[in-house]
């Protein structure tokens, strides 16, 4: 499902959206989630152009630092299966395949 102005804007209201930005130009971007018991990372992104420059990386590390300010135990990443580089940077930074964990989804509309 494409991003809206509203899903973002709801976003705002009880997550963090880091960005990652050169001038007045957005190059990347990190969805930080926190419920109350676990925190969640998602939806990283470095434009094409800007990638192997250390961005993902400043963002995941800020995004620590919001769930360590805030209590957070433990983090999980959302990451596509076939998303290769993006497995071998979550894989850089310390984080785990959990192979006792299976995702289920339902569309709600």
């Amino acid at each position: 499902m494409p991003d809206t102005r509203e899903a973002v804007e709801a976003l705002l209201d009880r997550s963090l959206l880091l960005l990652a930005v050169d001038d007045d130009e957005v190059v990347g971007t990190l969805v930080v989630g926190w419920d109350g018991w676990r925190g969640n990372m998602y939806r990283l992104a470095v434009r094409s152009d800007y990638r192997r420059r250390g961005i993902a990386r400043s963002l995941v590390d800020a995004g620590h630092d919001y769930l360590r300010s805030v209590g957070a135990p433990r983090v999980t990443a959302l990451v596509g299966v076939d998303e290769e580089e993006a497995v071998a940077l979550w894989e850089s930074v310390g984080y785990e395949y959990d192979t006792k964990i299976v995702r289920f989804v339902r569309n709600l509309q």
